[in-house]
């Protein structure tokens, strides 16, 4: 009996695809995902849903499993306006359902605002360091990608962001805002600068005044410290401002994917014609339904992850690297902290692994980033990391 072959019949030769040439040797994005005991590499909120927080999802989702037959709500208002009820609760700007948009995490919000906003002809910046992930939107939506930089504290000058805009005349502005990686988060002031010189741009082929769109990622904003201002404060003056957020970080929601936005409708309208038809699928729809209804129990965590960043932060800057020098910690309203500088940054990070912690090796030469985990975790960082120092030193 001769068995039929199920080896690939392309795979004794090399593949020739036609591949886009701006994407050939490019990696797929992604932190390593290491099996170790204490995992502060990725920003997630190392607190678990409770118990009762997972009873409603399951029922929820269950409920909507029922109906699965049938093509999700594609416009999702329940969903939209429970969101708009939880910024409300946080920042205590009211907007309308209609003003609010949502998809599978804040990236692919992201994507939808570089696909209605950006594309051929046209032009996105930022001010570096920040997200590694916006290139990637610019690229897969054949929209030119520049960068400013940012101060040597990393926050951004605005005299520096206005002249970067009039020479530049971009179509879109990428701000992060607490910053990724260095969790800088933006003075009110620099926002509006930004806004003003944006609404001066004349983006080619738009509507004569249509101006630049200006994005605000506040994917870590409910981490912000007392007095740190949101950029939803500003929505009501400045028709092309968008501010995104996400169910990730502060919601302990990571494995949810849901990011979402709040703009005026227009701008929310725009985004309607580029989303992929029922992008939403009804399973998240539910769970993320059910999440917001236990709101409070799911930010009680915030705080607490709020003083312990403000412990590491304190803890890093009265220690020496291994070069005797006090080691720098960028100033932080986000679940994490950046942290160096180090000669040699990668034998530190590979020295946390060997001791089971994993950090993020991101950002400029000779920094690291630690996300915020429990007391028991910082613990094991705290050990590992002196000891790190201290074979590095010897």
């Amino acid at each position: 009996m001769t068995i039929p072959s199920t080896q690939d019949p392309t795979s004794a030769r090399p593949a020739a695809l036609p591949l886009r040439p701006e994407l050939a040797g490019e990696e797929p994005y992604g932190a390593p995902q290491l099996d170790v005991p204490v995992l502060l590499n990725v920003n997630e909120n190392p607190y678990a849903p409770a118990e009762d927080v997972v009873a409603t999802i399951a029922a929820d989702v269950a409920a909507a499993a029922r109906g699965l037959n049938r093509y999700p709500d594609r416009d999702f208002l329940p969903l939209r306006a429970a969101l708009a009820d939880y910024l409300a609760r946080e920042s205590g700007v009211r907007v309308a359902p209609e003003q609010v948009w949502a998809a599978n995490g804040s990236n692919e919000v992201m994507l939808h605002l570089l696909q209605a906003f950006g594309g051929p002809g046209r032009t996105a910046l930022s001010f570096a360091p920040t997200y590694s992930m916006y290139p990637e939107y610019a690229r897969d939506t054949h929209t030119r990608w520049v960068t400013g930089r940012r101060a040597e504290d990393f926050t951004l000058d605005p005299a520096h962001a206005v002249a970067t805009i009039e020479a530049e005349q971009p179509a879109v502005i990428l701000l992060a805002s607490p910053n990724n990686p260095t969790g800088t988060a933006l003075r009110a002031a620099t926002v509006e600068a930004v806004l003003e010189a944006a609404a001066r741009v004349r983006v080619p082929d738009a509507p004569d005044g249509a101006g630049a769109v200006v994005v605000v990622d506040e994917a870590y904003a409910e981490f912000r410290r007392t007095g740190t201002p949101s950029a939803l404060e500003l929505l009501d003056r400045y028709p092309h401002l968008a501010v995104t957020r996400t169910m990730s970080k502060a919601f302990a929601a990571a494995g949810l994917r849901l990011g979402y936005l709040a703009a005026g409708r227009p701008l929310v309208d725009a985004l309607r014609v580029v989303r992929l038809p029922y992008h939403l699928s009804a399973v998240t729809q539910a769970a993320a339904g059910a999440a917001l209804k236990h709101t409070e129990s799911l930010l009680a965590q915030v705080d607490t992850l709020r003083t312990e960043r403000d412990a590491a932060v304190a803890w890093l800057r009265a220690q020496r690297g291994p070069d005797g020098a006090p080691l720098v910690v960028a100033e932080t309203d986000a679940n994490f902290a950046l942290f160096g500088t180090f000669a040699d940054r990668h034998a530190v990070w590979q020295g946390l692994l060997d001791r089971g912690v994993l950090v993020r090796e991101v950002g400029p030469q000779g920094w690291l980033r630690v996300s915020i985990g429990t007391p028991q975790e910082m613990e094991r960082f705290r050990t590992a990391l002196t000891e790190v120092i201290e074979e590095l030193s010897s």
